[in-house]
């Protein structure tokens, strides 16, 4: 079954909702909100993975995510993942509450990976070609599928050597990532493919320029774009979607399952087969 995980961004110049949910406060009711929407999973970010988006420094990462994930944990039962490729916001994170760690760099930046070995929780491992501030100047690949594909699986098998177990790797292609429209079009084409690994997927689209291009829609007017995307990215076999339009997608996949539920997510159950949920966790230290 795929499961939605709402984005909460606590930054003050993403893409799509920068400074929206910047001050904590409104952060909080904001992930409230999600959470009676039916979220399964909120991330929370501090840092701005948008083209062209600047670092920030740990303890403002810090400052802006900690007080969030401590009071959603404190208020509501929904897990919640850390969006973040900083080792010491992934141990603070988690120390705070948070069960998952989403990483654009793929647990690549200093003792990323063996902080979240170590701290035992689902993780996400995401492709990126490039960095924020450059990665879509000149995108380039020979073969996109391929290649994103190769990356994906090296860094989960990295991950399970470093003894993160199998069952709580997940792997995002990272739509619009260093891509351009042709490659997101020929990456989200090969989604069984990805399905059909030895890994979880997790797919996010909400609101992105690829739809954006599609529909001539602004940012803001992409919410039926979004939807449709997520739907069927969870019937190609997606474990997670990540959305900013919750109760929108909650509703489009509780539709879509009971009206074309064995047809729709013939792919999905058939690639999660014998597979243990992906937000297992086991104990972990926070030392």
């Amino acid at each position: 079954m795929t499961r939605v995980m709402g984005i909460l961004n606590t930054t003050p110049d993403s893409f799509s909702d920068g400074g929206l949910w910047a001050d904590p406060g409104h952060a909080i009711e904001r992930a409230r909100a999600m959470a009676e929407d039916g979220a399964d999973i909120i991330d929370v970010g501090g840092e701005s993975t948008r083209p062209g988006a600047g670092p920030v420094s740990i303890q403002q990462e810090l400052d802006r995510v900690i007080p969030v994930i401590e009071a959603i944990v404190a208020e509501t039962d929904v897990t919640v993942s850390v969006d973040t490729s900083k080792p010491e916001v992934m141990q603070a994170a988690v120390a705070a509450g948070a069960r998952m760690i989403n990483d654009v760099l793929a647990l690549r930046q200093g003792d990323a990976l063996a902080t979240a070995a170590r701290l035992g929780v689902p993780v996400c491992l995401m492709h990126m070609q490039g960095r924020p501030r450059d990665m879509q100047a000149h995108p380039q690949y020979g073969d996109v599928v391929g290649e994103v594909e190769a990356f994906l699986l090296a860094r989960a098998r990295a991950c399970e050597d470093a003894g993160i177990d199998r069952a709580r790797i997940l792997i995002d292609p990272g739509f619009g990532f260093g891509k351009n429209l042709e490659h997101n079009i020929e990456l989200f084409r090969a989604l069984p493919r990805f399905c059909g690994s030895d890994y979880r997927v997790l797919v996010g689209v909400s609101r992105k320029s690829m739809l954006g291009t599609l529909t001539g829609r602004p940012v803001a007017e992409r919410q039926a774009a979004s939807v449709a995307a997520a739907l069927l990215a969870a019937a190609h076999g997606a474990a997670v979607v990540r959305v900013h339009d919750v109760a929108q997608t909650v509703d489009a996949l509780k539709v879509l399952r009971a009206l074309d539920g064995e047809a729709a997510f013939k792919d999905a159950d058939a690639s999660a087969a014998d597979r243990p949920a992906p937000l297992e966790t086991a104990p972990h230290s926070n030392g």
